[in-house]
């Protein structure tokens, strides 16, 4: 059985500035074998993420606060229990809106790999 506890998941600033822990990828020294990759996402209040886009399809699933997400060019407000469906290629970036913390999962299928994202 695989628990990977996110307090024990190294915070890094990812390329597009976001604050986050990865919980799940199959290339790392844990045994999982998905196809997925699984992380736990922060922005600040006030803050946003950089524009950037993926080769590979993505889903935002957000657990707390408020924010504005942009993917290509359509925008709509988010909120807590939304989940946001960004397909491969798209441009895409998340505003936090609110007083708190903006925090949200992100599913990337396949999985997330530095040389398929590109920041804009």
């Amino acid at each position: 059985m695989l628990i990977r506890k996110i307090n024990n998941c190294n915070e890094i600033i990812a390329g597009d500035s976001t604050r986050l822990r990865e919980l799940l990828h199959p290339n790392r020294d844990y045994p999982f074998d998905g196809h997925y990759s699984l992380a736990h996402a922060v922005v600040a209040t006030g803050q946003k993420s950089r524009r950037h886009r993926l080769r590979s399809n993505e889903v935002y699933y957000i657990i707390s606060g408020q924010g504005r997400m942009h993917i290509n060019n359509e925008t709509a407000s988010v909120e807590p229990g939304d989940a946001i469906n960004i397909p491969a290629g798209s441009v895409q970036w998340i505003e936090n809106l609110s007083q708190d913390d903006l925090v949200f999962l992100c599913i990337v299928d396949p999985a997330w790999k530095i040389e398929n994202e590109e920041i804009l």
